[in-house]
């Protein structure tokens, strides 16, 4: 086994502070890699203070890792020492649903494996994230990338930037297509760059009209302050596709109304609490969809990471030491950031080598 430094949460009230466990030798088909950078996610903070059920302690978050290849095993082909390479919020499937058959693991039929708080297959025991040195994956869970983009700005791309990569392309988005984006934090700055680079229109829908200049440099043409209804109704009707990212329960009819006939939104934000339920007519009128949308499969990640090369896309990040988790979760939950923390881990080895 390799011995493992990581920060893990204890319990659902306490802070996250320095842990020490175990994580398997890689085998024929792994890739092990030393973790560089790790993105933070709101569903960390969910997951540590069992918000979401299910959550076993300790508990190791994260899931938007980038590093170096430093071991692989001798049935591995894809991947050499050297290589950079992601893992994002999963590391394993059953493969054989017609779900993982069509590349879309993260609608496993049998239940897909997070690369934290799921079940480790190879040894039955739970799965730790990105919060630490070293992690092993199945190579088909390990993603390539390109040297062209900073490590530390791409950690992110693995959850905000597939999350929202996914539904645009889902939905064939691209020239000629009028696209809103509703919120601009961590998944919604995500989505202005994704649907700028992909040639939609992209109408960022905000309550804090101090966000406009920020929207613009983004990528987006126009920005509407929703709370102001004349500004609203100037958009009725005209979307064919609009992205919600907020994680706070609100009204959808606001947001049905814009959409034009065949129009979807689509929730990628996950609220504590459910919305209120949409009223049916302002579906049924215009044969309007409402859809959600989880994460993305391994392909269509390789495909976003892959385009994020190309246009030279990535997150804008916050770097922090580790040492500075609970602090950053205290202000990711203001909304205190621009608009991803991304731990540098070697803060967490230069601590180790310290001690």
């Amino acid at each position: 086994m390799l011995k493992t430094q990581g920060y893990a949460a204890f319990s659902p009230t306490t802070p996250l502070g320095p842990h020490s466990f175990e994580r398997r030798e890689p085998g024929p088909q792994d890739v092990q890699i030393e973790i560089l950078f790790c993105g933070v996610c709101h569903s960390d903070l969910h997951t540590v203070r069992s918000e979401w059920a299910g959550t076993v302690y300790p508990m190791v978050p994260g899931h938007e890792i980038v590093g170096r290849v430093v071991k692989v095993g001798g049935e591995v082909s894809t991947f050499k020492v050297g290589d950079l390479a992601a893992v994002g919020c999963l590391v394993d499937s059953c493969q054989h649903c017609a779900s993982c058959a069509e590349g879309l693991e993260q609608y496993c039929e049998n239940g897909s494996t997070g690369t934290y708080g799921g079940v480790e297959k190879e040894t039955g025991r739970p799965t730790n994230g990105g919060y630490s040195d070293k992690i092993v994956v199945n190579e088909k869970f390990v993603l390539h990338v390109s040297d062209k983009l900073d490590p530390a700005a791409a950690a992110p791309l693995l959850c905000a930037g597939i999350t929202t990569w996914s539904p645009l392309r889902h939905w064939k988005i691209g020239k000629g297509h009028k696209v809103g984006v509703v919120g601009l934090g961590g998944l919604g700055h995500m989505a202005v760059k994704l649907a700028h680079a992909l040639g939609a229109h992209v109408v960022l829908f905000t309550t804090s009209p101090g966000k406009a200049e920020d929207a613009h440099r983004l990528g987006a043409d126009e920005v509407v302050i929703s709370k102001h209804p004349e500004e609203m109704a100037k958009h009725a009707n005209s979307f064919h596709f609009i992205l919600d990212t907020v994680a706070a329960p609100h009204s959808l009819d606001t947001f049905l109304e814009l959409l034009k006939r065949d129009g979807a939104l689509v929730l990628v934000g996950a609220p504590g609490e459910p919305h209120p339920s949409p009223a049916i007519f302002n579906l049924i009128l215009h044969r309007r969809t409402l859809a959600g949308s989880l994460i993305g499969g391994i392909a269509e990640t390789q495909e976003m990471l892959d385009f994020c090369a190309e246009h030279g896309i990535t997150s804008d990040v916050e770097i922090i030491p580790i040492q500075r988790i609970n602090e950053a979760y205290e202000r990711m939950l203001k909304g205190d950031v621009r608009y991803r923390f991304v731990i540098d881990l070697a803060s967490l080895r230069e601590a180790a080598t310290t001690a």
